[in-house]
């Protein structure tokens, strides 16, 4: 099949740098950034992995993780038909429908889409503003991807109680300023937190990201990583951004 084919008017191809890795994206719906790739390095992907994403969007978490570890299967859930149907075309670019299943559906009915008890790692990239914290964006896609509506962190995090098998693992990304929320939310729903690494946009500034990894029915003890530094004093990327990049 001609690559071309799969393309949409206004859509493109970008090339992930990461083993011929390559996704359709399209400039007037939400695309990708630091954030998504900055979490896929931060989750801890196991052989034969059985992976979900929640709110999946442009598809890139799945891919990036299977980009890591070719054993792992991955059930990825979006609810953006438009967005599920692009995601879903990135996954017959790059040859792997028998690896990666895009599902269109909301998380909220997540009982009614993915078997429970069923997933190693879930893994999502929510919408980082609450529904009143700002004007919402005009674009519908925009919208849905960064500011809550269509979905909360609770809603997120009930779903992947529910994915989870028992010690399974969930990985998430929150404006540092949520922190505590997201530490509430997750122990109310049985999820552990045990891993946290703070993204700052360089020495001199505060927390701006949080990654976190918690773990379902879990003893307590949180290990604090390393901060992230996205830049060096001289306002090029550090050299762990350019690892994370695999542009090192």
């Amino acid at each position: 099949m001609n690559d071309q084919s799969l393309l949409l008017p206004g859509e493109r191809i970008d090339d992930l740098q990461l083993m011929n890795l390559r996704i359709i994206q399209s400039p007037d719906a939400f695309r990708f950034g630091m954030d998504a790739v900055v979490l896929s390095d931060f989750a801890h992907v196991r052989r034969k992995d059985r992976v979900c994403d929640l709110g999946t969007g442009t598809g890139i978490l799945p891919l990036l993780l299977y980009g890591r570890d070719h054993s792992i299967i991955c059930d990825a859930v979006e609810i953006q038909p438009d967005c599920a149907d692009r995601a879903r075309r990135s996954v017959a670019l790059n040859g792997l429908t028998d690896v990666i299943t895009v599902h269109t559906g909301d998380l909220r009915a997540i009982r009614s889409l993915l078997p429970h008890a069923f997933y190693d790692l879930v893994i999502c990239n929510p919408p980082y503003s609450p529904a009143d914290a700002s004007l919402p964006s005009p674009n519908p896609s925009l919208r849905t991807a960064r500011q809550e509506g269509e979905c909360t962190v609770e809603d997120m995090v009930a779903a992947a109680q529910w994915l989870l098998k028992y010690h399974g693992r969930f990985c998430l990304m929150l404006p540092a300023a949520r922190l505590t929320d997201a530490f509430d939310t997750l122990r109310r729903h049985r999820i552990e937190p045990k891993r946290l690494r703070l993204v700052h946009a360089n020495a001199a500034r505060p927390a701006r990201l949080a990654l976190i990894e918690g773990m379902l029915d879990a003893n307590p003890g949180l290990a604090i990583e390393p901060p992230l530094l996205h830049k060096n004093a001289d306002g090029t990327d550090t050299d762990e951004i350019l690892r994370i990049y695999h542009l090192r």
